[in-house]
Order: structure tokens, then C-alpha cells, then sequence
């Protein structure tokens, strides 16, 4: 042992790092405590932990490192139980797959990594190729202890970040994909991990949404899962700036503009998946907001029945979808899943036969056996002009993302006219407000009946969490506000909440869809000037059920909660008088 200690003594004086005293002193204070000749190094302040990890890493041939919050991957670490990984003294920080044979190669911290039995114990554990990497018995101690709780935070990770600690240096900005090696892992900033962390653990959330606030003390980082903002983290208020640089970086953005919004694009690799990132910054009196949405078609569903659509609604959907042309608008506010209809649509029509062109803002997903087109308002390339260019290209089925004025509105009815299927959206809260809306947007009555197929109007309700599914009693209020005084002795289902739905009794969401087809009275309606409270009696006598009335058909279904459904959708009173004019009643639509 004395003479390990020697030799390795030696090379640090050969290679500069301490002087011949100061190995003669610490040798002694070996000698009398029995500690390691690194450990007395370091408590002499000969050298640091750094410097001593990459020099021992010289001798055993494999590279040296010291443990940091972001270079640790929070589940990875715990893919080998506690018990054993405090035994073998390692840690697994990351997993990287290879894009040839689908193996995973493990990167593992190891106060012996050339220990042949951890090695295979490791290998037998994981099912993964082992890259060793050489870290000092008090580092991987400490981060065992940070990471291998039942709980990790991820404020904790950022405790120990000092300010010395963030910079975004010239060479960070050339590096634009994502960072898969682990050398450039420890010679990146904390930042770069800090944001590849934050954007991995909105991925295995299923967060659609990544917020990055500036507020007053802090930096606030929120996720939104299932149409709810989530807390994640608050880093320090100095990193801000930090931040917001790296991510302009990766989505080719100005670094020195923060008096104006900007928009950017990332793609990335992250757990084998291929995810597109749409970024979006704004200026705020405390500093530059960012939002990242996540385009990961992993877990886009084209299956109408997936998304909710079912019995009556889908038989609908698809009848106007197989007519050879016409307008068929999809409405709803933001956020409310047009856009995957769509897209469903899209994915059902798509075939060799037909030509189908799309013109976005932006193009979120690419599919195959389409041709996209992305409005480039730079150049005056918008949804007008794109539209009627499209004409001249041959199409079959055209799908414009947004009917967003009176010309785009009259293109797309002029198309639906000569022969073509054409898809679209509007923002209006159900299908009796579209013909309104195209109404308001000057759109003649008869171009209206002649040309639309019908409408779908859509919500998104979080449904209730499989793990925590349990019955209750709603209140007598909650029952008698949707008419079922009658069930107040009915159980109910809804979430308790448990670490699966982080305690909020959701996970995941259901689609509430109200479909309407225009019929020869409505029609007729229509094209008499009908205004749209005459639209909606009408519905109402046929029966037609609205979205609130499908919400409560999810209800029934047990995939989500009263009070969920009541939030997303709302009730409408009409009052629908008898021929003499003389009485009337309410009708909810």
C-alpha cells in the first residue's frame, strides 16, 4: 500500500500538481490517521478533488470525474437497488442507446473500475455495457445520499450551482445537438445539463409545455401536464439569463436581441425518441419568458376512437371525410386538440391515390404522403396566398390550419366548391358558433350551405388516473347543477391522487367531442338568415347533444370527474317558444 501510495505520489510531482514537501507531509499524516494518501493531499490543501480524480484516472487508464448535480440522470441512478449500489460503492449516472443494435451502454462512477466481479455484477444488474469511470469514495457517498432517496427534488440538484459556475462559452454555442458523451458532459457548463435535464424530465412526464419565468428572487420553471401548469423547479434568479442564452443557442436564435420576441426550432434525440421542440421568447419588465412546447409524435394518437370520438360521432366524422368535396371545420379555443384531429383526419385519407397538400403555422408534426407547406410571413408567404397556389397544384384534399380571416375563409369555400375536400379550423366555443363566426367573417349564407360538410367541436378533460381510481359520493350541489338530483346515491369515480399522477387524481386526457352535420334544414336555415339561436332550437328538437351532454357521457364512462368536465365545458339556456308565441321553455344546449 505504502508503495501505491509512493508511486502515485510521484506522478503528481511529476506532473506538477504538488510539491516533494508536501508529499513528505503527507505521507506522515497517512501514516498516523491510516487515510488514503489522496484524501491527506486534500486535507493538507496540496491538491484538489478534481486534480487527483483525473490523475488517478491517468494510472488506471480510465477517466476521472467529479459528481455534479445535472451530469446524474435522477431514474438512471436508481435502476440498481440502493443497498447494492452502496455495497459495490458505484453510481449509475447515465444510459446511452446505440442507433445501430439497439444496445444501451451504462455509464457507472466507481471507486474501483477495474474491479472485474463489480463489473459483471453491474453487467448482470442492468442488462447494459458498463463504461466505467473512476470518482473518489467521498464524491459518490454524497451523491448517493442527493439521488438514491425515494424522492428526489430537483431544487436539490441546484444548491451547490455558484455563479462561477455559469457561463455559455463560444465553444457551448457550436454544439447544437444534444450532448450524449460523456467527456463533453463534464467539460459543459452546469447549465447545459441543468437545461438537458429539465427538457428529459418533461419528455418522461408527457408535459407539452416547458415555461421558464423570470421572477423577482428566482427563476420559476413550470411544466404543463394534462392542461395543467405544474411546478417543477426555481433555480437562482443569477442562472436566468444563463438559460434563456443556452436554449436561444440550441434553437438558433439571436443571443444579443432580448427587446423583442422570437421564435426558434430544436430537434433532439432523447431516449431513443426524436422530439422537436418549438420555442417561443417574450420580453417581460423582469427579464425574457420562454415556453418550449414539445412535438414528440411518439405519442401522438391517430386513432379516432383513441382520441375519444366514438359510436354515432365517428360514424359521422368519417362519412363527411369519404365525400368528395366540401368544408369540414373543427373548432374549439386553444389547446382544445384541433389540431390532432386534423391530423387523424389527415392519417385516415392519406394514400398513394390521393394528393394531399397542408399549408401550417407552423408544421408541428411531418407525415408521410403529404406535402406540407409552413406560412413564412417574412416573405408573404401566408395562409391566403398559400391557399390559392395550392389550387394550382393539383390537389385532392387540402388542409389549412387556421381559417384566421375574411380572404382565407373565402379561398377555402371556393375550394370546397370546385371539387375539393378541404380541412380546417376555427376558434369558436361549439358548432352552432362556426356558421356564426363564417357569417361575421362575411361569408354569404348560401356559400355556407353549399359548401360545408359540418362541424366538430372539441375540449380536452384530464381523465382520472388508473393507479388511484376510487368511488365517492358527489355533493347534492355538484349533482343538481347537471340535473341528477335523482343519482345522489350513486358512487362516482375520481382520483385520490398518488405518486403515479404526482397526487393530482389525473393522468392522461379524454377527448369530449360535439359533431354536426349539415342537414337540408339546416341548410335551409342557414340560407334563410336563420340567426343562431334559431339554429340551436332547432338542434335542440332533434336531440342533438352538445358538448356538455358528452361530457357527461364521460362521466358515465368513469374516464373522468364531474367537477373535471364541468370545467372545460359550459351550459346554454335557449328559450324556445311554441308556434302561438304565447309560452316557452328552457332548453339546454
Amino acid at each position: 500500500m505504502i508503495g501505491q501510495a509512493a508511486r502515485l505520489g510521484e506522478q503528481l510531482i511529476a506532473d506538477g500538481l504538488i510539491t516533494e514537501d508536501q508529499l513528505t507531509d503527507a505521507l506522515s499524516k497517512q501514516q498516523g490517521s491510516g487515510a488514503k494518501l489522496g484524501s491527506a493531499l486534500m486535507d493538507i490543501g496540496a491538491i484538489n478533488s478534481a486534480s487527483l480524480v483525473s490523475a488517478l484516472g491517468r494510472r488506471l487508464g480510465v477517466l476521472g470525474c467529479v459528481l455534479r448535480h445535472g451530469l446524474i440522470d435522477p431514474k438512471v441512478a436508481k435502476c440498481i437497488p440502493k443497498e447494492e449500489a452502496e455495497r459495490l460503492m458505484v453510481l449509475p449516472l447515465f444510459r446511452v442507446s446505440d442507433r445501430h443494435d439497439g444496445g444501451q451502454t451504462l455509464t457507472v462512477a466507481m471507486v474501483e473500475p477495474q474491479s472485474l466481479p463489480v463489473l459483471d455484477r453491474l453487467r448482470l444488474l442492468t442488462g447494459c455495457q458498463i463504461r466505467p469511470v473512476l470518482c473518489l469514495e467521498e464524491n459518490i457517498e454524497e451523491y448517493q445520499r442527493k439521488y438514491l432517496q425515494q424522492e428526489v427534488t430537483v431544487d436539490a440538484f441546484l444548491a451547490s450551482m455558484e455563479e462561477a459556475d455559469v457561463t455559455i462559452s463560444e465553444s457551448e454555442a457550436i454544439d447544437e445537438g444534444p450532448v450524449t458523451d460523456l467527456d463533453k458532459m463534464i467539460d459543459g457548463s452546469p447549465v447545459i445539463n441543468l437545461v438537458n435535464l429539465a427538457i428529459l424530465t418533461a419528455l418522461r412526464e408527457g408535459a407539452s409545455d416547458i415555461h421558464i419565468e423570470p421572477e423577482r428572487g428566482t427563476t420559476h420553471i413550470r411544466y404543463r401536464i394534462d392542461g395543467q401548469l405544474r411546478d417543477l423547479l426555481s433555480p437562482p434568479k443569477n442562472i436566468h439569463a444563463a438559460i434563456i442564452s443556452r436554449i436561444k443557442v440550441i434553437g438558433r436564435m439571436d443571443i444579443s436581441e432580448k427587446r423583442l420576441p422570437q421564435e426558434g426550432r430544436v430537434h433532439l434525440v432523447a431516449d431513443g425518441r426524436e422530439i422537436d421542440l418549438r420555442v417561443s421568447s417574450m420580453p417581460t419588465i423582469l427579464g425574457e419568458k420562454m415556453v418550449l412546447r414539445i412535438l414528440d409524435k411518439t405519442n401522438l394518437s391517430f386513432e379516432l376512437g383513441d382520441l375519444g370520438v366514438l359510436n354515432q360521432d365517428r360514424t359521422a366524422i368519417e362519412a363527411m371525410l369519404r365525400s368528395p368535396y366540401g368544408l369540414l371545420l373543427v373548432t374549439g379555443p386553444t389547446g382544445s386538440g384541433k389540431t390532432t384531429t386534423l391530423y387523424s383526419a389527415l392519417d385516415l385519407l392519406r394514400s398513394e391515390s390521393v394528393n394531399i397538400v397542408t399549408v401550417e403555422d407552423p408544421v408541428e408534426y411531418q407525415l408521410g404522403q403529404i406535402n406540407q407547406i409552413q406560412v413564412n410571413s417574412q416573405v408573404g408567404l401566408d395562409f391566403t396566398r398559400a391557399l390559392r397556389s395550392i389550387l394550382r397544384q393539383d390537389p385532392d384534399i387540402i388542409m389549412v390550419g387556421e381559417i384566421r380571416d375574411t380572404d382565407t375563409a373565402r379561398v377555402a369555400v371556393q375550394a370546397a366548391l370546385t371539387g375539393h375536400l378541404v380541412l380546417s379550423t376555427l376558434h369558436t366555443n361549439d358548432c352552432p358558433g362556426g356558421i356564426a363566426r363564417l357569417l361575421d367573417m362575411g361569408i354569404e349564407p348560401y356559400l355556407i350551405s353549399s359548401s360545408v360538410l359540418g362541424f366538430i367541436a372539441q375540449r380536452l378533460a384530464r381523465k382520472i388516473c388508473p393507479s388511484c381510481k376510487t368511488s365517492y359520493y358527489p355533493s347534492s350541489q355538484l349533482l343538481e347543477s347537471v340535473g341528477w338530483e335523482d343519482r345522489s346515491n350513486e358512487l362516482f369515480s375520481k382520483g385520490e391522487g398518488c405518486q403515479s399522477c404526482h397526487n393530482t387524481g389525473f393522468k392522461g386526457r379524454v377527448g369530449i367531442y360535439e359533431v354536426m352535420v349539415l342537414d337540408a334544414e339546416l341548410k335551409r336555415l342557414i340560407e334563410e338568415g336563420g340567426s343562431e339561436i334559431d339554429i340551436r332550437t332547432y338542434l335542440a328538437q332533434t336531440r342533438w347533444q352538445t358538448l356538455r351532454e358528452k361530457a357527461l357521457e364521460v362521466v358515465n364512462r368513469g374516464d373522468s370527474t364531474l367537477e373535471e368536465v364541468l370545467r372545460v365545458t359550459r351550459a346554454e339556456a335557449i328559450s324556445v317558444c311554441d308556434p302561438s308565441g304565447m309560452a316557452s321553455h328552457e332548453v339546454e344546449a
